[in-house]
């Protein structure tokens, strides 16, 4: 079976409190995570939470890349959904990993869209 899109889902741990906090700079680390996969950044929208917290969302031409911080618990939730072959995930993980200087990572990788190999891709106009 192939698959249109890859879902990765990572959570970052024994990050650094200034960062998670600070929406500028984690704003900066999203689309340099995007760039880093090899994605065509299209929008990024983000919102600094009171008291402590970001969430945003990086729209890709490929999919997104979304994000949450608890900024004291040093945790971040991640989700990278990329479609086609071009643009690789798990790089824009580990691109955040290395700037949230998350102490651990775990990634759980899920394929969607998956269709039959036999079945050609007809448009549809409804």
């Amino acid at each position: 079976m192939k698959h249109l899109g890859l879902h990765v889902l990572a959570e970052l741990y024994g990050c650094t409190w200034e960062t998670l906090d600070d929406l500028v700079r984690v704003k900066e680390i999203m689309v340099n995570a995007a760039l880093t996969a090899g994605a065509e950044v299209r929008e990024c929208v983000f919102h600094k939470f009171s008291p402590q917290g970001v969430s945003g969302v990086v729209v890709i031409s490929e999919s997104h890349l979304t994000i949450h911080t608890w900024p004291e618990f040093g945790y971040a939730a991640v989700d990278v959904f990329t479609c086609g072959e071009k643009v690789d995930p798990l790089k824009a993980c580990y691109h955040l990993k290395n700037c949230f200087s998350a102490k651990q990572m775990t990634t759980k990788e899920f394929k969607r869209g998956l269709t039959p190999c036999s079945i050609p891709q007809v448009a549809v106009n409804l």
